[in-house]
């Protein structure tokens, strides 16, 4: 049997199939699970999957839906990026291609926020199109299978992986089953042919596996280069008034774009005219405990201070509207937030009677 027959083979009989987004060939919900597990785990991404599908079952409803109601839902799963391509991409299925995606994979890849890989996935699953997957378990598979050196996100690498893929469905039985294939390649790399002791025993490539043949399954796919992690700072804001935060909504660009968070400032002068500013001279700020978050490329050190408002600010009430609001408490859950800040102000709702203690 080929490459892709063997998978298949083995899909059926010990892949996955009682995930929440297969055994379906709606083109909305493949799109959806596939955005969510770009760069996320499976069991991570199950429960957003089952909330986002009950706030907006059709790509119409998320298409209506407001930018803040999509990020709020997302919160936590992080690339924040993606929630707001997932929301203009509904935007355009709806007024592009009357609310259908379009069956070809060229014509899918238009869409905003949709790479190569997941547009085959979209055209294979949905529309039976036969075309090949690239994403990061079948790098992973064919490095080893076939015993492609290099970094994978080298071009002259991931051209190679893609023209083999072509070449394992072309050489492939002719009713190739696309979404058994296609399925069975990522559940091959989630639960066999993993990051670090890879289940070769139970492998349906072992015997012609390049990677299994020659003992290198630790060594390929070749591991990027190493690089030092660089740390930023901030200092973080947490003006509370009774039982509301303010809180304010972040540059549609960078880090947490357009979800809200708290305001910022750079140094002690700066926190002091922000004081001035909100009309609260007179107040200390308490320098709580920092903490790291972690991104892909960078280490972000916050330094967070809280600030007891005993009145509110009305050059914040009528400044720069749209930009800052007061947060009940109480709304945390519901509002799209960073997860590090989320976690912060969780923490301060509940421990509020000691806060309020300290700020008396």
């Amino acid at each position: 049997m080929q490459f892709a027959d063997l998978i298949v083979a083995w899909q059926k009989s010990h892949g996955r199939h009682h995930l929440p987004w297969q055994n379906t060939q709606d083109a909305y919900k493949v799109w959806l699970s596939e955005i969510m597990l770009q760069q996320t785990q499976v069991a991570t991404v199950i429960p957003y999957y089952a909330r986002f599908l009950a706030a907006f079952p059709t790509i119409h409803s998320l298409a209506a839906a407001s930018r803040d109601e999509v990020l709020a839902l997302w919160a936590g799963l992080g690339y924040y990026a993606r929630a707001r391509n997932l929301h203009k991409c509904a935007q355009a299925v709806v007024t592009q291609w009357q609310g259908e995606f379009p069956r070809q994979a060229q014509d899918i890849m238009s869409l905003p926020g949709i790479g190569k890989s997941t547009a085959h996935a979209i055209a294979a699953f949905c529309f039976g199109a036969k075309t090949p997957i690239m994403d990061g378990n079948v790098k992973r598979i064919f490095t080893r299978y076939y015993g492609i050196e290099g970094q994978t996100n080298k071009r002259e690498i991931e051209n190679r992986l893609w023209e083999q893929a072509e070449e394992n469905i072309k050489q492939a039985d002719k009713n190739l089953d696309m979404s058994a294939y296609t399925q069975g390649q990522m559940d091959l790399g989630a639960t066999l042919c993993t990051r670090s002791k890879p289940k070769c025993e139970a492998c349906p490539l072992q015997s012609s596996c390049y990677a299994y043949r020659e003992n290198r399954q630790a060594e390929l796919p070749t591991p990027k280069a190493k690089k030092t992690v660089p740390v930023r700072s901030v200092n973080m804001l947490v003006l509370q008034h009774e039982d509301r935060i303010l809180i304010q909504q972040r540059p549609e660009q960078g880090i947490w774009g357009g979800l809200w968070s708290l305001p910022e400032f750079t140094d002690e002068q700066a926190l002091q005219s922000l004081q001035n500013d909100w009309q609260q001279a007179r107040q200390t700020a308490l320098k709580m405990a920092a903490f790291e978050h972690v991104f892909t490329h960078f280490k972000l050190h916050i330094q967070p201070y809280w600030l007891k408002c005993s009145h509110l600010p009305l050059r914040e009430e009528n400044g720069n509207p749209g930009r800052h609001q007061w947060l009940p408490l109480d709304q945390l859950e519901t509002t799209a937030l960073p997860a590090p800040i989320l976690k912060l102000l969780q923490g301060l709702h509940q421990f509020s009677g000691t806060v309020d203690l300290l700020g008396s």
